[in-house]
């Protein structure tokens, strides 16, 4: 049975229903995690694909509202029944007691106010949406059609719709349908913001509800969040202090006022903050949650000393959190501390053995240390994992740059084409590149490194695909790369010699020889060959 809400209201209109299925819980608005950890999700809305769209509604009338017939005494007993029915569930009995009193008083609100509600909950989208218009007609200053209407746009996809029947809903009940049906008309509206990225008007229809509620906690940090998400996290800081003076060790709120003075380009001020907060976290893992942003500040800032110590102390604290583990790897592996680094992504992968991501980034750091035998293993666990694109990718090339440097170069070209199809990237054209080259596919070894050197034209790719052109006779092409780079690089040995090799082969001897004879001056040992 669906959730209903009885609103007070004069007695003339007698007792009103809210239907609530579709109302935003007060914790929904924006996602996040609360001080117990427990991430909260927005229950789904189901579309029915045969609802015809409502009708669409005029703005609120400013029309005085027509005054409603009186209804009789067998009418009022038979609109009690009828509501005494809904309440219980019994959908079937009233909607047979609501549709009796609509022929009986087609011209009072309450008949089909109560057969709207109980059309929307048999799941009659149609019917309930013609109810409420009915009543939107006979009641144009009641904000009870307009929600529920909006509550059937919601449920149909007509988002847009939703929230403007929501926002002509909310002006209807401000300050006359009690701050419950305030409240709840509010959350819906705050629902469809938060949905359309509006963050803006989240934060005025936010600012509403608080003020409906200001000993709302939740509330209150829900806000903030809006707040900063539009722009506005200066403006979020009082509210914040506020919610902690309340909350002294209130995890969620310290995370945000750190990020807001880390957006401020303040991050000392914002690691003070965290500081502040950590003595009045009992519980070990908010505490490492607070390190680890502690640590991700830090890193921002350039202080990776500090923020490896602060990624330690979270892996001190919960021992059992992979994410801990992994951004210790990462953050060691910023510091060329190599070997740390594959100690703390090994623990993570062992606490985390079906997470893709973690088991590449394991790879990608043994492919660093040499260790090519166990990164091919590790990538080809993390494809066994059926990972996302961009993991997808990396692993596929952590899989051909190990097989190349083991000589299996069939395997290698393989997993590098794959991994350029699934992600481009400049690095895996490159070792695409070098793969075909090391086959003698001197074309396809050109193809591969000109796109590298599209995508990023660093001096390592412009210098191999110069070598690739020598090799597949396009000389011209190859002095072109080859001028530049020795421009930009005056003492590349290597792009000297390839340079004269150029030239030579074009049969300009002459202008060829000062070019080897720069190379041979800078040591290069077939350069000076080059020139006996």
């Amino acid at each position: 049975m669906l959730g209903l809400l009885l609103a007070a209201v004069p007695h003339a209109a007698a007792q009103t229903l809210l239907d609530t299925s579709a109302a935003v819980s007060v914790q929904t608005t924006l996602l996040q995690t609360q001080p117990g950890g427990v991430p909260v999700t927005v229950p789904a809305v189901p579309t029915p694909s045969a609802a015809p769209a409502a009708p669409g509604t005029a703005a609120p009338s400013t029309t005085a509202a027509p005054t409603p017939p009186t209804l009789t005494p067998a009418q009022q007993q038979t609109l009690g029944q009828g509501r005494e029915a809904l309440g219980a569930g019994d959908l079937v009995r009233a909607r047979r007691l609501f549709e009796s009193l609509v022929a009986a008083q087609y011209t009072h609100p309450e008949g089909h106010f109560g057969l709207g509600l109980t059309l929307l909950a048999l799941g009659d989208l149609r019917g309930a949406a013609f109810e409420f218009n009915r009543l939107l007609e006979l009641a144009p200053d009641r904000f009870e059609a307009p929600y529920n209407l909006g509550v059937i746009a919601s449920r149909e996809g007509r988002f847009a719709d939703a929230r403007r029947l929501y926002e002509e809903a909310a002006t209807l009940s401000r300050g006359k349908a009690g701050p419950a049906a305030e409240r709840q008309v509010l959350e819906a509206l705050a629902g469809e913001q938060r949905r359309a990225g509006d963050w803006t008007a989240l934060s005025a229809t936010l600012a509403q509800a608080a003020a409906l509620d200001p000993s709302d906690r939740d509330l209150a940090f829900r806000l903030a969040q809006a707040q900063v998400r539009a722009g506005q996290g200066v403006e979020a800081l009082p509210g914040l202090y506020a919610l902690l003076s309340r909350e002294p060790g209130r995890v969620d709120a310290a995370l945000l006022l750190a990020d807001i003075y880390a957006g401020q380009n303040l991050p000392e001020r914002a690691v003070r903050e965290l500081d502040t907060v950590l003595p009045r976290v009992t519980k070990a893992s908010d505490r490492a949650t607070l390190n680890l942003r502690k640590a991700d500040v830090l890193a921002a800032a350039g202080d990776t000393r500090g923020a490896v110590l602060a990624a330690q102390e979270a892996t001190r604290l919960d021992p059992a959190r992979p994410a801990a583990f992994a951004r210790l790897g990462e953050l060691r592996a910023v510091r060329g501390d190599r070997a740390g680094a594959q100690a703390a992504y090994a623990q993570a992968a062992r606490l985390a053995p079906k997470d893709a991501a973690i088991r590449t980034a394991l790879g990608a750091t043994r492919l660093a240390l040499g260790l090519n035998a166990q990164a091919r293993q590790d990538a080809a666990q993390a494809l066994a994992l059926k990972p996302d694109a961009a993991t997808r990718a990396r692993a596929l090339y952590v899989q051909g740059v190990a097989a190349y440097r083991l000589g299996d170069l069939a395997a290698a070209r393989t997993a590098l084409r794959q991994s350029t199809q699934a992600a481009p990237s400049a690095d895996a054209y490159l070792w695409l590149g070098l793969t075909a080259y090391a086959q003698k596919d001197y074309a396809g070894a050109a193809g591969a490194l000109t796109t590298s050197v599209k995508l990023d034209p660093t001096p390592t790719a412009r210098q191999n695909l110069g070598s690739a052109l020598l090799a597949a006779s396009r000389y011209a092409e190859a002095e072109a790369i080859l001028r530049g780079l020795t421009g930009e690089q005056p003492r590349n040995a290597e792009a000297w010699y390839l340079l004269g090799l150029s030239l030579r082969s074009q049969g300009r001897e002459a202008q060829a020889r000062p070019a080897l004879k720069t190379a041979a001056d800078l040591g290069h040992r077939r350069a000076a060959e080059a020139l006996r």
